[in-house]
């Protein structure tokens, strides 16, 4: 019995498709949230699954929590636990489609749950895929946030070039987004994979007995730069001012916990600390051509009628 569950294929023209995991590479909630807020925007169903079946871990020996599912009881009686999802989801039309894919990294077996991605994406006719994520960094909240790129087939390259993007050259241990665009070159299938930064701040003086920092757990800023690179490669008609407008809300909500930090404790001088990080910081705006005049000419056209 296949682990591959698909019981609708579209039939647009043109279909991609967007991969996002919850993982420990979810800086920002941008490879769980992301996805997951696009299902939403764009009212996609579901249309296909990935059985959970020998892709996770119950536990590692000497490590009594860690993998262990969650269980909810009350009174006795069970009310909710924890299970593995890996779900594909449609929303499009005759001309174009976008299947939007969201699971759990697998701790073992990645070779074989690759595979079954590879086969989704050849079954649905996806052209290309585009992965996300998010690492933490030291980098300016109220900027633009540094996307960076990598892909599995060579003559990418040139094309991304024009995405504002930077090129990786982490050297570490990999992601399931990562290790699934290494495996797509042998199976000649595009993906870009897409990683932002989310701020992360370390204050610390040495003498504080508690950790004094800020991270932003749910990025929409990053979630909105790095969708409108999605929408301009794919030529999506997506409208994210919904985004933009909770990007603007998160950056006035960290600048007032921010003010509050400095002074509930001017010693920690956040001032000086965040000057050096915008100092520090290459920003690459990324301003599409092509879709400005999109939308120029979709405005001249609807001013016209």
């Amino acid at each position: 019995m296949s682990k591959l569950d698909l019981w609708e294929k579209p039939k647009a023209k043109e279909i991609y498709m967007l991969v996002g995991w919850r993982q420990w590479a979810d800086a920002g909630t941008i490879s769980s949230g992301l996805p997951n807020y696009l299902v939403n925007l764009t009212t996609a169903k579901k249309i296909g699954e990935i059985k959970s079946d020998g892709f996770y871990l119950f536990q590692i020996p000497g490590m009594h929590h860690y993998m262990r599912p969650t269980i909810k009881l009350e009174n006795g009686f069970r009310q909710s636990m924890e299970e593995k999802h890996n779900e594909f989801f449609y929303s499009g039309n005759d001309e174009k489609g976008l299947v939007i894919f969201l699971g759990d990294e697998p701790h073992m077996n990645a070779d074989e749950y690759c595979d079954l991605l590879f086969t989704a994406v050849q079954e649905l006719g996806v052209k290309r895929v585009v992965t996300v994520a998010g690492v933490f960094g030291p980098i300016p909240y109220q900027k633009e946030r540094q996307v960076s790129a990598i892909y599995s087939m060579q003559d990418m390259r040139e094309e991304l070039d024009d995405y504002s993007v930077r090129f990786s050259d982490y050297e570490g241990g990999t992601t399931i987004g990562s290790y699934m665009v290494h495996l797509a070159e042998y199976e000649n299938i595009e993906i870009v994979g897409f990683f932002s930064f989310s701020p992360a701040y370390d204050f610390a003086d040495g003498l504080s007995a508690q950790p004094l920092g800020v991270q932003i757990e749910v990025d929409y800023r990053a979630w909105f730069d790095i969708l409108r690179r999605v929408k301009h490669m794919f030529g999506l008609s997506l409208t994210l001012s919904d985004l933009e407008e909770k990007s603007g809300q998160l950056e006035n909500s960290i600048r007032e916990r921010l003010t509050e930090m400095q002074e509930k404790n001017p010693k920690l001088d956040i001032a000086s600390y965040l000057n050096q990080v915008n100092e520090g910081f290459e920003e690459r705006p990324f301003d599409p051509i092509n879709d400005i005049w999109e939308e120029s000419l979709k405005d001249l056209f609807d001013d016209s009628e």
